[in-house]
C-alpha cells in the first residue's frame, strides 16, 4: 500500500527519505498567496461537469462490478475459498467506496463543478450512501481548512500540550498501547467524531454533526443540517428495508464490512495528513492562514494515490486551493513545488511504517524557542 507513488518526479528517492522528518521552516514565507496562484496553470482552477461525472461513474461502475461479483458468484465457492475472495471484496469495495467519498467531499468543497446546487446534490447523494451528514461535515470541515495549523481554533486534529495529557497515555506510549489506540482510531473515530466531536475543536458546550442547533454551526447553517439528518436518516432506512428482506448477515457482508474499511481510510488519510513531526503548529500570536495551511503533509500511498483520486499525494495543495479538482492536483501541485521550496512536505515513507512512526513519535507538542511556535514530541 505504500508503494512508490507519483510526487517523487522532482525529487530522488533516496533524497526525500533522508529529509523525510527535516523541519519544514516556521516563519513567514517569502511567497504569498497571490504568488501561488499565479505559478498555477490557470486552467487548473476550471471545473469540468463532464468529467467529474466521468471519475464518479467509472467508481460506481467499479462498485457495481464488485456487488455483482460477490452476491452471484461468492455462494458457490467452497468454504476457504469464499472467505478469501469475501476479504478481497471487502478490500477492493472499501478502497473505492473511499474514492466515492472523496468525490463527496470535493463537492463540499465546490470542486466539482461550476454549479453550487450540482455540487451540494451530488455530494448529499453520495455521502448519505456512506452515512456521512454531507452539510453538516462540509461546514466543520470548512472551518478546518480556514484554520488549519491553529492551536486554538482548528475544527479537528489538535495536539494536546504535554500539561493537557490525559492520566492513561503514559500507559499507551508502549507497542502494545499504540496497537490498541490505532485499531481503535480506525474502527471507531469517525462516527464518535460526528457523534461526539471526539477529537474536535473543544466548545463550552455538547457538540454533535447531527445537532443543528450545535455550537459547531451558525443560524444560517442549521436548516442544512436538518437536510444531511434526513439523507442519513432515508439511507439507513433503507438499509434496514434491505436487512428485512435479504438478512442482517447479508448486509454487513455486502455494505458494512467496506464502509468500515472506508470509514478508517477518512481517518488514516486525514490523521496523516496533519500528524508529522516535521510540521509546525501555532498559537494566535503566530498563526495566519498560508503558514497553516503549508503545515501538512502530502503522503504516497502507492496505486491507492489514483484509487483514492490524489487526496493523498496532493494534500498541501488542496489546502491552499481546496476547490481545484482533483484531476488538475497533480498538475497544480508539480507547478508550485519550485516555488514552495523547503514549505513543501512530501514523505514516501510507506505508509503503515509512517503511521506506526508517526503515532509514537507525536504525542504530544511544545513549544519551540520561536513565540508562538510548536512542534510535535514524544518524551513524557
Amino acid at each position: 500500500m505504500g508503494g512508490g507513488g507519483n510526487m517523487s518526479t522532482l525529487t530522488t528517492k533516496p533524497e526525500q527519505k533522508k529529509n523525510s522528518l527535516q523541519r519544514v521552516p516556521s516563519s513567514k514565507p517569502p511567497f504569498t498567496l497571490g504568488d501561488i496562484k499565479k505559478a498555477i496553470p490557470p486552467h487548473c482552477f476550471q471545473r469540468s461537469l463532464i468529467r467529474s461525472f466521468s471519475y464518479l461513474i467509472q467508481d460506481l461502475i467499479l462498485v457495481s462490478i464488485f456487488y455483482y461479483i460477490s452476491t452471484t458468484y461468492f455462494h458457490l465457492l467452497p468454504s476457504p475459498y469464499s472467505y478469501l475472495a469475501w476479504a478481497t471484496y471487502w478490500i477492493a469495495q472499501g478502497c473505492v467506496s473511499t474514492g466515492i467519498w472523496v468525490i463527496g467531499h470535493e463537492c463540499g468543497h465546490h470542486g466539482f463543478s461550476d454549479y453550487q446546487w450540482v455540487d451540494d446534490t451530488v455530494g448529499l447523494i453520495l455521502h448519505s450512501a456512506l452515512l456521512t451528514p454531507y452539510f453538516s461535515w462540509k461546514h466543520s470541515h470548512r472551518r478546518h481548512h480556514a484554520n488549519t495549523g491553529s492551536l486554538e481554533n482548528d475544527e479537528v486534529y489538535i495536539p494536546r500540550i504535554k500539561s493537557k495529557l490525559r492520566w492513561y497515555y503514559k500507559y499507551l506510549n508502549n507497542p502494545v498501547g499504540r496497537v490498541l489506540v490505532l485499531a481503535f482510531t480506525l474502527t471507531f473515530a469517525w462516527p464518535l467524531y460526528l457523534i461526539f466531536n471526539i477529537s474536535g475543536k473543544k466548545y463550552d458546550r455538547f457538540a454533535c454533526h447531527y445537532d443543528p442547533y450545535s455550537p459547531i454551526y451558525s443560524d444560517r447553517e442549521r436548516l442544512q443540517i436538518y437536510i444531511s439528518d434526513v439523507g442519513v436518516i432515508a439511507a439507513t432506512y433503507l438499509l434496514y428495508r434491505v436487512t428485512l428482506t435479504q438478512g442482517l448477515a447479508w448486509v454487513v457482508c455486502v455494505y458494512g464490512v467496506p464502509l468500515l474499511i472506508v470509514n478508517g481510510f477518512i481517518v488514516l488519510i486525514t490523521l496523516m495528513h496533519h500528524t508529522h513531526s516535521s510540521l509546525p503548529h501555532y498559537d494566535s500570536s503566530e498563526w495566519d492562514y498560508l503558514r497553516g495551511a503549508l503545515a501538512t503533509v502530502d503522503r504516497d500511498y502507492g496505486i491507492l494515490n489514483k484509487v483514492f483520486h490524489n487526496v493523498t499525494d496532493t494534500h498541501v495543495l488542496h489546502h491552499i486551493f481546496s476547490y481545484i479538482s482533483h484531476y488538475h492536483a497533480m498538475e497544480a501541485t508539480k507547478a508550485i513545488k519550485p516555488l514552495l521550496g523547503e514549505y513543501y512536505k512530501f514523505d514516501d515513507t510507506p505508509i503503515l511504517k509512517a503511521m506506526w512512526r508517526d503515532t509514537k513519535e507525536c504525542i504530544f507538542v511544545e513549544k519551540d524557542k520561536s513565540k508562538g511556535v510548536y512542534w510535535y514530541k514524544n518524551k513524557l
